[in-house]
C-alpha cells in the first residue's frame, strides 16, 4: 500500500488517489446502515484493516477530536480519513461520496411519503441487516479497545466513564471532563504543587444552524427538529418529525440526511439539496480546520494527556451505546444466528460486510415471509 504523503504524488498518482476515496466512501455510503457507531467500525474495517490507509492511533485521534466538535461525528470522521489520504481535495471527495448515497434513498423515501403518505414495510430487511451490523461493531469495537486500552489505568478509566455514562451524566460533560483527568493524571509528574414549508433559505438558514450547534446522536437531532419545525415556525407536525427521523435512521450512511427527507417535504427537490448542503456544511468547514490541529495536539505532553482521555471515553460511549443497539437488534432466534453468522465471517474468513448486510436482509426477510 503506498502511504505516501498526498503532496508527494505526481498528478496522476494524486488522482488515483481521489478515485480510490470516492470509490471506497460511496460502498459505505450505500452500506452504512445503523448510526455512527456502525458506520464508524465499517470505516475502521475498511479504512485501517483492510486498506492500511493510517495507523489505528490515528484513527482514535481523530475520533476522539470529532467528538468535542459540533455535527455528524462519523462524518466528520469519513471526512477525517479522506483528508489523510488525499488532502483537502480528499476530504470534500469523501464526505460527498459517504452523503450522497444516503441522500439520494432518503429523498426517494421523501418523495414516496408525499407522493403516498406513508413508508414502504421494511422491518424485516433491516432486522436482518442490523444483526450484520452488530457483528461489524463488535469486531471493530474489539480492534480498537485493544489499541487504545493498554494499561490497568486506562482499563480503570473505561469502567469509571462507562459507570457514570450509565447514571446518566451528559455525553460532553462525560468526554471534557475525561480529557481533563487524563491531561491531568499523565502529567502528574509535571505538577509541582500547582492546580491547573418554509422559503428556500429559511430551509438552508435553519438546517445551517442545526448543522452548526447540534452534538450527539440521532435523539438529539430529533429534538432540534421539533423545536425548530414544530414548536419556533410550526410548519411540521410531530408524526412528519417522526417519520424523517425514522427514515434517517433506517437508511444508510449518516443520520443527519433526515434533513434531506425534511426538505422535500418543505420545498421539494431544491428544499432537499439546501437542506443537505446547510447542515452538513459546519462539518466540511471545522474538518478543515480541525485536522491540522490534531497533530499539534498530539505533540503537546499537556493536551496529548487530554485526547488520549477523550479518545479513551469517545470508545466507552461507543461500546456502550453498541450495547444499547444490540439488545434492540437482536430480537429473535433467526437475528441472533445471523449475528453470530455475521461474526464468524467476519472475524475467520473474513468476508467483504456488503456480502454479509446483503445475505442478512435476504435471510431475515424469507424467514419471516415463511413463517
Amino acid at each position: 500500500m503506498d502511504n505516501r504523503d498526498y503532496k508527494e504524488l505526481t498528478k496522476k498518482e494524486k488522482l488515483g488517489r481521489q478515485k480510490e476515496i470516492w470509490k471506497l466512501f460511496t460502498k459505505l455510503g450505500f452500506l452504512a446502515f445503523g448510526g455512527p457507531a456502525a458506520h464508524i467500525a465499517m470505516l475502521e474495517t475498511e479504512a485501517i484493516e483492510k486498506k492500511k490507509w493510517l495507523q489505528r492511533e490515528r484513527f482514535m485521534d481523530f475520533m476522539g477530536a470529532t467528538n468535542i466538535i459540533p455535527g455528524p461525528n462519523s462524518t466528520e470522521m469519513v471526512m477525517l480519513v479522506g483528508y489523510e489520504r488525499g488532502g483537502i481535495p480528499g476530504l470534500f471527495v469523501a464526505g460527498g461520496a459517504f452523503i450522497i448515497p444516503a441522500m439520494l434513498l432518503v429523498l426517494m423515501f421523501g418523495v414516496m411519503y408525499v407522493t403516498y403518505g406513508s413508508l414502504p414495510e421494511l422491518t424485516t430487511v433491516l432486522d436482518g441487516v442490523k444483526a450484520v451490523i452488530m457483528a461489524v461493531i463488535v469486531n471493530a469495537l474489539y480492534r480498537l479497545f485493544r489499541n487504545v486500552i493498554k494499561s490497568k489505568e486506562a482499563l480503570f478509566f473505561g469502567v469509571a466513564i462507562a459507570a457514570v455514562y450509565l447514571l446518566g451524566v451528559g455525553e460532553i460533560p462525560l468526554l471534557f471532563t475525561a480529557g481533563v483527568l487524563m491531561m491531568l493524571w499523565k502529567n502528574k509528574d509535571r505538577i509541582t504543587g500547582k492546580t491547573y414549508s418554509l422559503a428556500l433559505p429559511m430551509i438552508f438558514l435553519t438546517f445551517l444552524k442545526i448543522g452548526a450547534v447540534l452534538y450527539g446522536s440521532g435523539y438529539v437531532l430529533l429534538a432540534f427538529l421539533e423545536a425548530e419545525f414544530v414548536e419556533t415556525l410550526g410548519v411540521l407536525t410531530e408524526q412528519q418529525i417522526l417519520d424523517s427521523v425514522a427514515v434517517g435512521q433506517f437508511t444508510p450512511g449518516p443520520v443527519f440526511t433526515t434533513a434531506t427527507f425534511i426538505g422535500y417535504v418543505l420545498g421539494g427537490f431544491p428544499g432537499a439539496v439546501l437542506a443537505t448542503i446547510g447542515i452538513f456544511l459546519p462539518a466540511f468547514i471545522l474538518v478543515i480546520f480541525l485536522k491540522p490541529l490534531i497533530y499539534k495536539l498530539r505533540e503537546n505532553k499537556w493536551l496529548s494527556g487530554a485526547l488520549d482521555g477523550v479518545n479513551i471515553a469517545s470508545l466507552v460511549l461507543m461500546a456502550v451505546v453498541s450495547v444499547k443497539l444490540g439488545l434492540s437488534s437482536i430480537i429473535s432466534v433467526t437475528t441472533a444466528l445471523i449475528f453470530i453468522g455475521g461474526m464468524v465471517g467476519i472475524m475467520k474468513y473474513n468476508i467483504n460486510t456488503a456480502w454479509l448486510i446483503i445475505a442478512g436482509g435476504t435471510i431475515n426477510w424469507i424467514v419471516q415471509t415463511i413463517i
